[in-house]
């Protein structure tokens, strides 16, 4: 799979080189009980974390406010490239079932550089320009940045 061009007017992205082999960041990104450690901007918390990993399997997690209120997300892989690439919609139910409401697809990249390190990147394609910009204005950059430092800083304790 290719990556498709990055389209401003549909896409959000954040990367970075990070200094972990893309093993471990691998790791944190596909061990539920990793990803619950990182996958929400702190004070939000993940309780519950599902994933099958191969083509058309689960990918549901459950964020939670310190209100108790909960946000949950459900979709499922689309492709999978151990420690290189994860991708994953929430426009597609787990077997491929088309969802209600889709809003994005993720692909995440772990190239790995000659130092050992990582070229890390996420980058969100939305249907439409409105939906990219309702996902800017609920704070991506921000929180997508947050929780990736929480990756980072959760993979280098293991």
């Amino acid at each position: 799979m290719t990556l498709p061009p990055f389209d401003e007017h549909l896409d959000l992205e954040l990367g970075r080189d990070i200094a972990l082999p893309p093993a471990l960041l691998w790791r944190v990104w596909t061990t539920p009980a990793l990803l619950q450690q990182w996958w929400a901007p702190a004070p939000l918390t993940t309780p519950e974390c599902e994933m099958e990993l191969q083509p058309g399997g689960v990918f549901r997690t459950v964020m939670q406010a310190p209100d108790g209120a909960r946000y949950p997300t459900s979709g499922c892989f689309l492709d999978i490239v151990p420690q290189r690439r994860l991708v994953f919609s929430d426009a597609l139910q787990p077997g491929f079932r088309p969802a209600a409401k889709p809003f994005f697809t993720a692909i995440i990249s772990f190239d790995a550089l000659a130092d050992g390190g990582t070229r890390y990147n996420a980058r969100v394609l939305h249907k439409d320009a409105i939906d990219r910009q309702t996902h800017a204005d609920m704070g991506f950059h921000d929180g997508w940045g947050r929780c990736m430092e929480q990756m980072i800083a959760l993979a280098r304790t293991l």
